[in-house]
């Protein structure tokens, strides 16, 4: 039997990781209010499961934790106590059943978020958390230290002895995560990191003079088109390995898939220089002396269009593409065609703004938490999910962080809080 603390905790945002973060609370016997700006929890993680609820990932640990790059080691003990294998039994105890697709990631059997989502509220809300929806934090009352918020009758004050902040980064804004937290912190020492677009798609330099971005007449006959198979690299020294996957042409640029898979050192390349080449093999099932020699075999009288789509299945908006990026001299020169059939050029201009990226990088740094996940400058506060500095690919890696963070800063709570004074009453 679990012995209830006399404390109260907060929990600030109703996402994937506030809400672990208040089961972590209720199960260690801590007394909590959930608050959240919506008119209802978890808009985001719904709209995450529109396609496909993605949970997580079955690839072994060693390899998944690589998916954070650089924030991978800061991560490590939080996603070794709860990763894939974790998340899959969890939410088997909340009813759900899940299934590993063929690319690894793992989904719910009926591929839904929203019966997930009702499963664990009631979970929730049967070990007494009560949730407070419509409640905006604007921060601390100066004089008493207490959480101040905005709500449909009035302002609102409320007192706890702890709270996790859950608040999210700053993509997608109309589902409740807008990043007005970062200045609030900020102003109190909190180290923060600016808050950039990860998983994101890009604006394409322009590909001719006088142009800007796409021509007319591949924006209005492709764009929304997807562009598969193909593989995709960086244009570095030496060559890294490819990726292969699809992605979608947009009215400015690429979105999709394979370009989250390289958003980070696109957004990061075109940070330090102005402009990122993503570097496009249109025959990944080709080799290059196949393609070289595809290209040198004569056509007689029939159209470069139609030889590339008799001999290798270039057509439609891939040859679209060729045209777009090559002149006329490369386009009839089976030495450069070749080159450009496996590995075509597109020059990146910039990422799409942040409210449009599936996820934020950037937030408070890691390292201004302690290992319960508090904040070093604001004994008391934990923080937890995406709004922390850390990023990851689409695949499941990004939910699995948010529940892992937030399990952390629940029970991080909950330790610290044994060890104060219980509370003089009156």
């Amino acid at each position: 039997m679990v012995t209830s603390l006399p404390f109260r905790a907060a929990v600030i945002g109703g996402g994937p990781a506030g809400l672990m973060a208040a089961e972590m609370l209720a199960r260690e016997g801590v007394p909590v209010d959930l608050f959240d700006a919506m008119p209802s929890v978890g808009r985001k993680f719904l709209l995450a499961g529109r396609g496909g609820l993605n949970l997580t990932h079955s690839e072994p640990p060693a390899a998944f934790i690589t998916r954070y790059g650089d924030r991978g080691d800061a991560l490590r003990d939080a996603l070794s106590s709860f990763g894939g294998d974790e998340v899959r039994r969890w939410a088997a105890g909340l009813g759900i059943e899940t299934f590993v697709g063929t690319s690894g990631r793992v989904f719910p059997a009926d591929m839904k978020a929203a019966p997930l989502l009702r499963a664990w509220l009631h979970r929730l809300r049967a070990a007494g958390v009560r949730l407070h929806t419509r409640h905006r934090w604007k921060g601390w009352d100066p004089a008493t230290g207490n959480l101040l918020f905005d709500a449909p009758a009035g302002p609102v004050v409320h007192a706890a002895d702890a709270t996790v902040l859950a608040l999210g980064g700053a993509s997608w804004p109309r589902l409740g995560s807008d990043g007005a937290w970062a200045p609030l912190l900020a102003a109190r020492g909190v180290p923060v990191e600016p808050l950039q677009p990860a998983n994101c798609g890009f604006d394409v330099a322009p590909t001719r003079p006088g142009v800007a971005g796409w021509s007319d007449h591949l924006r209005r006959k492709f764009a929304g088109q997807p562009i598969k198979p193909v593989a995709a690299r960086l244009a570095t020294q030496p060559p890294e390995e490819s990726q292969q996957g699809e992605f979608v042409l947009t009215e400015t640029g690429i979105e999709g898939s394979l370009v989250y898979a390289f958003s980070a050192r696109l957004r990061d390349e075109i940070a330090a220089n102005g402009r990122a080449t993503w570097l496009i093999d249109l025959l990944p099932q080709h080799s290059p002396a196949q393609v070289l020699a595809e290209t040198r075999r004569p056509r007689g009288p029939r159209s470069l269009s139609t030889h590339l789509k008799s001999r290798l299945g270039i057509a439609g908006l891939k040859m679209a593409l060729l045209h777009e990026v090559l002149s006329v001299e490369q386009l009839n020169d089976p030495g450069q065609l070749a080159a450009a059939l496996k590995a075509l050029p597109l020059t990146l201009a910039r990422p799409r703004p942040v409210e449009e990226a599936i996820s934020t990088a950037g937030g408070v740094r890691l390292d201004a938490l302690d290992a319960n996940g508090m904040l070093r400058e604001l004994p008391g506060v934990f923080c937890a999910g995406e709004m922390l500095d850390w990023e990851a690919p689409t695949g499941g890696y990004l939910l699995t962080a948010c529940f892992a963070t937030g399990r952390v800063a629940g029970q991080g709570v909950a330790r610290w809080l044994r060890e104060r004074p219980a509370p003089t009453p009156g």
